[in-house]
């Protein structure tokens, strides 16, 4: 290159923000690099310091290196993850062991680690502030998770598992995406029988993007397959959009996960023994919340049963329905959504096109800042700033003084150059440990972009998933720590989704939908009535959710209790563990095993789906704190929610942040009431 790498200066942009207009893929290798290399030199340096270990020479030192890295990493995995191509995926298959061998190099160190362990060792004579003495013991314990007190045989083995692991996630998730990119059902106007006219023009919209103008086009995002589940009355279609849908990662030749699946789990049972744990989900619960799988398996029992056991008996309600209408065939997983629709009709006088026009995309973004402002005081400004694609969006947030806080950004359509899900990353986190550095958020959706000229409307769980990860955003933004190691959602995977599934409940209060759910070409209010008939649908089809997810965690935590030498043939393990729990023929897991991003997809979520659970069992009695304050907004426990949980980071062990909010633990009833199967027999 004879021009300067726009990624190796400093950010001197609005907000601190990268030249996005500047970078193009063949930047990150360079970059990658470089910062690689300065990386190390300031590793190297630490470890062979002459001077005796301290705080400050050892620990701060190590919160101070890799900054150059870090910009470059964040950048570059924004865009693998919200606007990728074959230029970005090849430089993701490039780096992805690069850094895993740079992990090993640091964490592997093993001069590096005989300095943290002598501070370790005289921790209680070094007159730590307690943010310091908790940033000393997530260094010692991240050192010894992965294998620093090892010999270096076992090092040796364990940096090559590693490397190879990281090298299969990335293969995972790139599998999936192709996948994904390459399919649509093309559809005539003869075909869209059912479907409403949002869901019509964003088929329409979908074809014109692919190259089918005039033509429709239901592709494998989740916004697009189910709603047309929900709505087609074409049985036929149904099942051919929902076969491909389950098929991700499982359609043979060169985007088959089941082989990397299979080689994963190995590899992970490998390197859980090489750390002394009996079972990879044994290592990974250690220092989570939970403390063991037990304890995880436990409370998803406890909702397995009541769950399965209301999801027969909706089962049995939708099979009536069939049979009402003159269907000679039973309910199948491609009909479910499609009569549950028809069952809340009946009950409640609701279908989903109704509501739909009274969450319009942007109100709900709206009503999501609305409740941060008076929770927390905060407001969001948009802002004019060059960001990697024109669908996302920037806000500047401030404070009630008109400090700044930190800058959103929100990217919410779906697009074949963007993965599948939704989630919360960051371009910058919150620090104060080389002066007041700020956060970059961002929020990355996949729904359904309009036709030009319409709105962009939400189903009610589109809705909720907003108010979901901007829970996580908001725990990013609030961020109030020193050291980056403990900034915003840098907690227990167990923890980290109660900032997030408590912020949901807020989409649910009364008075903020009455002032945003409103209709998105008349502008008027949601009537009282429908209002009522929404939110008296809140426990309704829940049968089938909890169904959904809880077969996923059960199976996430069997996968990683396997044995070390197992051969794992994927296909026979998925059938008979679900066939070990009773799974309902009529229902499949939420992810099957080929397109379980969460485990496999660099396995964020490996052996720690439970995740989202426990910490529902967390959200449910977090919120009937405002409850019982008579106050969805009340002040003082809202400032105890920010002081404990929000700005927190990982200052304290989860369990006495949660007790410091609360005053005590919760207990499981909370969400089960929540849920609706309270009364149902385990």
């Amino acid at each position: 290159m004879t021009q300067p790498n726009p990624l190796l200066s400093d950010f001197n942009g609005r907000f601190g923000l990268p030249p996005f207009d500047a970078v193009t893929p063949e930047h990150f290798r360079p970059a990658f690099d470089a910062a690689l290399g300065a990386h190390r030199a300031e590793i190297d340096a630490i470890a062979a310091a002459k001077e005796p270990p301290s705080f400050a020479n050892t620990i701060e030192a190590l919160e101070r290196s890799g900054r150059a890295l870090e910009r470059v990493a964040n950048v570059f995995f924004v865009l693998a993850g919200a606007d990728t191509g074959d230029a970005i995926e090849a430089v993701e298959r490039d780096v992805s062991p690069l850094l895993a061998r740079h992990s090993n190099a640091l964490y592997l160190n093993r001069a590096l680690y005989a300095r943290i362990a002598d501070l370790y060792g005289r921790r209680d004579k070094l007159g730590l502030s307690p943010e310091q003495a908790r940033v000393l013991d997530r260094y010692h314990t991240r050192f010894v998770r992965a294998g620093a007190a090892l010999d270096q045989a076992q090092q040796d083995r364990l940096a090559a598992i590693n490397e190879r692991l990281a090298s299969l996630g990335t293969q995972f998730g790139q599998n999936v995406l192709a996948d994904e990119k390459s399919y649509a059902m093309i559809l005539e106007e003869s075909d869209l029988a059912g479907l409403p006219d949002f869901a019509r023009d964003a088929a329409g919209a979908a074809a014109a993007e692919r190259g089918h103008p005039g033509k429709y086009a239901i592709t494998l995002a989740r916004s697009s397959a189910e709603t047309f589940l929900q709505f087609s009355s074409r049985r036929d279609l149904r099942e051919k959009l929902f076969n491909a849908f389950i098929k991700r990662g499982e359609n043979g030749g060169a985007t088959d996960n089941r082989a990397t699946i299979a080689e994963t789990v190995k590899l992970r049972a490998e390197r859980a023994a090489l750390l002394g744990f009996a079972t990879f989900a044994d290592y990974r619960l250690d220092d989570q919340m939970a403390k063991t799988p037990a304890a995880a398996r436990k409370l998803l029992d406890e909702v397995w049963t009541r769950a399965r056991a209301r999801a027969l008996a909706d089962r049995d309600d939708l099979q009536k329905i069939i049979a009402e209408e003159g269907g000679n065939f039973a309910l199948a997983p491609w009909d479910w959504r499609y009569y549950a629709e028809k069952l809340r009709k009946a009950r409640y006088d609701l279908d989903e096109s109704e509501i739909k026009p009274y969450f319009e995309l942007d109100r709900m973004i709206a009503a999501a800042f609305d409740t941060a402002g008076r929770l927390f005081g905060l407001t969001f400004a948009p802002v004019e700033v060059p960001l990697y694609h024109p669908d996302a969006r920037a806000w500047e947030v401030t404070d009630k003084s008109g400090a700044h806080v930190g800058l959103f950004i929100g990217d919410y359509f779906a697009r074949g150059s963007k993965h599948s899900g939704a989630w919360m990353t960051s371009l910058r986190d919150q620090e104060k440990l080389i002066g007041n550095v700020t956060p970059v958020i961002l929020n990355v959706c996949n729904f359904s972009k309009p036709a030009a000229g319409e709105p962009a409307l939400l189903s009610f769980d589109d809705a909720r998933t907003l108010f979901h990860e901007f829970g996580h955003a908001l725990h990013g933004l609030l961020s109030n720590v020193t050291y980056p190691l403990l900034a915003g959602t840098s907690v227990p995977s167990d923890f980290v989704e109660l900032p997030s599934q408590l912020y949901e409940h807020w989409l649910e209060v009364p008075e903020i939908l009455q002032k945003y759910a409103r209709h998105a070409r008349t502008g008027e209010a949601m009537p009282q009535d429908l209002l009522d008939r929404v939110l008296a649908t809140r426990t309704f089809n829940q049968g089938f959710a909890l169904v959904e997810y809880t077969s996923c965690a059960i199976l996430d935590l069997d996968v990683h209790a396997l044995p070390q030498a197992t051969a794992l043939d994927v296909d026979a393990f998925e059938k008979q563990a679900l066939e070990r729990i009773y799974m309902p023929a009529e229902l499949v897991m939420r992810h099957r095993l080929p397109h379980f991003q969460h485990l496999f997809s660099g396995g964020g979520y490996a052996a720690a789906y439970y995740s989202y659970m426990w910490s529902e069992v967390l959200d449910a009695d977090a919120f009937a704190a405002f409850t019982e304050a008579g106050d969805a907004f009340d002040p003082a426990t809202a400032q105890r929610l920010r002081d404990y949980i929000y700005s927190a980071g990982n200052l304290r062990d989860p369990g006495e942040a949660y007790k410091a909010f609360r005053g005590r633990l919760p207990a499981v009833d909370a969400l089960l009431k929540k849920r609706g199967i309270a009364d149902v027999a385990a």
